[in-house]
């Protein structure tokens, strides 16, 4: 759940799946956003960033919070525990990628007391923050490039520089040998619905959902190099309600497969909202493949990371209306607002969803006039620039698309 505060002394903001607290200071104009996760053994982040608009969501500080910072790094870093600290930049793109490994490694260790997963943000200028102490934050432990990943071991801050490569399993390999430690890698739950006999037909034959079927066998080896693409499709494909991405061990539910015409591993089959006796799946099998199969027949606009593409949520039938309001005369916008408001009505599903933000952008557009949207795309970019999560990422994307055809 979703808190709103007033109390900025008191917030932070959900960003990307992690905690991002900003701490305003009275005295000056500055703020800090803070990557916080929890648990007694990660250290967590701190850089500067802009006081959060409407759309971001801010909620109370959570305790026990550790943050890197000039301050307590020595604190922290060099005591009774090694560590594992990353210098980055937020608006480093290799740092983004890293991210989701870092993450994952940080979650692994987190009942290894004697290991400490960390970060610190170099940082920089957003609106009037001295941030030189931190520079020389970086600079003390020889940061040049971002991001730089540096290993302290138990009570020094002689650090040795990470020169693996960037992998949660490489990474874990890496601590564990510096650490003296065998943690495993948690396992990141599945994407993929898993069927059996008891929840075949609820989830296959409701008329609600467009469902993948892979009928598979746990020896069948096309079946084993297919895994990891079909999870990267169910994972491209989480957050549509209606889509599902499933598979059944056919060799176990023999029943099952002979009554859906499974001869051979893996059979894939699909089953829309129109169509429950299946049809089989003919097209390829690598994931834009997938991709590009699912999005033609439920409807949808995403790619092969699960983004929204720039097609997600037009209607052509506002677009032509928008169209016309843009390039109306002032005593005609009315007249052709009004058409706009009529149409989002007779919309359903998905794009009666879509058509309210239509309609909310045209009601913006005749009282704040034509440069509103241009604006709001360029604000919402780079709200989208940033590490956020997949689902308000959804949303931006959404009205970005939508505003553009006003700009």
């Amino acid at each position: 759940m979703f808190l709103q505060t007033t109390r900025r002394t008191e917030s932070f903001i959900i960003l990307n799946g992690a905690l991002h607290v900003p701490a305003w200071q009275a005295k000056s104009a500055r703020c800090w956003k803070l990557h916080v996760e929890r648990g007694q053994d990660t250290l967590v982040t701190a850089s500067t960033h802009q006081v959060p608009h409407q759309d971001e969501h801010v909620i109370g500080l959570a305790d026990e919070v550790l943050v890197l910072t000039e301050d307590n790094f020595e604190k922290e870093v060099g005591q009774d525990r090694g560590a594992l600290v990353e210098f980055y930049a937020p608006w480093c793109g290799h740092c983004k990628k890293l991210a989701p490994e870092y993450e994952k490694l940080g979650t692994s260790f987190k009942k290894a007391k004697s290991v400490l997963i960390g970060k610190d943000h170099y940082l920089f200028i957003i609106v009037g923050v001295d941030c030189d102490e931190h520079k020389s934050l970086c600079s003390k432990y020889g940061v040049s490039g971002y991001p730089t990943i540096q290993w302290f071991p138990k009570g020094s801050l002689e650090p040795k520089k990470y020169e693996g490569p960037r992998t949660a399993e490489s990474l874990a390999e890496f601590v564990n040998t510096e650490g003296g430690t065998n943690v495993k890698l948690a396992t990141p739950p599945s994407n993929v619905l898993v069927l059996t006999p008891d929840n075949f037909d609820e989830v296959v034959l409701d008329e609600n959902k467009d469902v993948l079927v892979e009928f598979y066998a746990p020896w069948c080896g096309h079946c084993k190099n297919l895994a990891p693409t079909y999870e990267k499709v169910a994972t491209a494909f989480k957050l549509e309600e209606d889509i599902v991405i499933a598979n059944l061990d056919a060799d176990k539910y023999k029943d099952l497969a002979e009554k859906h015409d499974v001869r051979g591993f893996p059979t894939l089959k699909f089953f829309p909202k129109t169509n429950k006796a299946g049809e089989d799946y003919g097209s390829g099998r690598d994931l834009d493949d997938f991709v590009a199969f699912i999005n033609e027949r439920c409807g949808t606009s995403r790619d092969g990371k699960g983004h929204l593409t720039s097609k997600a949520g037009i209607v052509e039938s506002l677009d032509a209306l928008v169209k016309e309001l843009v390039a109306a005369k002032d005593e005609e916008k009315k007249a052709v607002f009004s058409r706009i408001e009529q149409e989002v009505q007779t919309l359903k599903g998905s794009a009666a969803r879509h058509g309210k933000i239509y309609s909310k952008a045209a009601k913006n557009f005749m009282e704040k006039g034509s440069d509103y949207a241009k604006n709001e795309v360029q604000r919402l970019q780079r709200l989208l620039d940033k590490s956020i999560n997949t689902v308000k990422a959804d949303e931006f994307t959404l009205k970005k698309n939508i505003l553009s055809t006003f700009a």
